[in-house]
């Protein structure tokens, strides 16, 4: 194969990163991953001392570890360590061609989506990893039998030991859940048989692939390929495919769509019943007082996050839709009604023993009235500001 100026082109280095909250399967998938590989070399920063502001790192192949040691946990950034220390130490193994994969095991609580942004949008001395290196494949290594219990507690990862940096305050079911929605591989222990367990996993992320460890399908799951635009899409709220309408083994998954406005002070009244009402629940959604604003849900482990990602479309002038992605434009294009535009209310939310009517009828209870509709905007903006207390002040 020839590439530039005739000169064969350079077979790159594949990646694969393993994530997990639960380390026996991380670290089986990990060995399993190294044995079946020619020549592989395992890259893992132990963020244990993360609130110490250190990292320890360590490399090793089939050998043992070779390369070990203390570097500064930058910036209170884990993502900085990975940029600093880990993007030099790919490069070198790159050039030095000797091994056939290199395995990024990532820490407990640590996110796969930073870390493969920069990996993939990496440089070191001046040059693009990319030209050397190529992300084979994401995979989260889980316990389904675990899954339903931990999903369903605001336990923080500070508390277990599995935090990334002092400022963690992420909770454990939050860490599980992004882990497990953003890989492309689920790697599951080989005896597990917990039905509702596999369910809300297959029901969380239902286009990934379910492997078992230890029956040898695992390396052709991981390496697969990975596309870093389409898994940032993926779980971007504003665009993300939500999980559809499923009921298995005692777990069911409820996607919630209306056009009406949600007015600000009965949802947030119902909050305390809606979070707790689901392992998982995520989505975008809009308040009658916020019109051009999308906002996000994010909730697991009975704990939930509202955040802003941007204005919707319709809020917008013709020419700003430019300035927007084409996956974001056309997301909006064909789903647009006549008197809302693109702003619409998505939420999904799954769990075991789902009370699909009393999640649906409280939220329909949330929507404006007729009386309230015919108010019209003025009416609407002046409602009680009862999201103050999750958002910043409209400015």
């Amino acid at each position: 194969m020839s590439g530039v100026d005739g000169h064969p082109e350079r077979i790159k280095l594949p990646v694969v990163v393993v994530a997990g909250l639960h380390a026996d399967e991380r670290r089986a998938a990990v060995e399993e991953l190294a044995a079946a590989a020619v020549d592989a070399v395992v890259l893992r920063h132990d963020l244990r001392d993360a609130s110490l502001g250190l990292v320890h790192r360590e490399l090793r192949d089939a050998e043992g570890a070779f390369d070990t040691d203390d570097v500064p946990l930058t910036n209170d950034c884990p993502c900085c360590a990975l940029r600093e220390d880990l993007l030099p130490r790919l490069l070198e193994i790159a050039d030095e061609g000797r091994y056939g994969l290199a395995v990024v095991e990532l820490w407990g609580g640590s996110d796969p989506h930073p870390a493969v942004e920069v990996i993939a949008a990496g440089e070191s001395d001046g040059r693009d990893l990319a030209d050397v290196v190529e992300l084979a494949g994401v995979v989260t290594a889980v316990d389904p039998d675990r899954l339903i219990a931990e999903l369903s507690v605001p336990d923080d990862l500070v508390e277990h030991g599995e935090h990334t940096a002092a400022q963690d305050e992420r909770t454990r079911a939050e860490a599980l859940a992004h882990q497990i929605e953003y890989a492309t591989t689920l790697a599951v222990p080989r005896a597990t048989a917990h039905a509702p367990g596999l369910a809300l996993l297959r029901q969380l992320h239902a286009t990934a692939r379910v492997v078992r460890l230890g029956t040898g399908t695992l390396t052709r799951a991981a390496l697969g390929g990975f596309d870093v635009a389409a898994a940032r899409d993926r779980v971007n709220p504003a665009i993300a495919l939500l999980p559809q309408d499923r009921d298995e083994a005692g777990v069911a998954t409820l996607v919630w769509e209306r056009r009406r406005p949600l007015h600000p002070q009965r949802l947030h009244e119902a909050l305390e019943l809606l979070v707790p009402a689901a392992q998982r629940s995520r989505g975008r959604f809009w308040l009658a007082n916020r019109p051009d604003l999308m906002l996000a849900w994010d909730a697991a482990g009975a704990n939930l996050a509202v955040e802003e990602c941007g204005p919707w479309l319709t809020s917008l002038p013709d020419a700003a839709w430019e300035l927007y992605p084409p996956a974001r434009r056309a997301a909006a294009a064909l789903d647009w009604h006549p008197l809302h535009g693109d702003r619409v209310q998505q939420l999904s939310f799954t769990a075991e023993g789902l009370d699909v009517d009393g999640i649906t009828g409280l939220l329909d209870s949330c929507l404006l009235t007729d009386a309230e509709l015919a108010a019209g905007e003025p009416g609407r903006k002046a409602l009680p500001d009862a999201f103050q207390d999750l958002l910043d002040p409209v400015h």
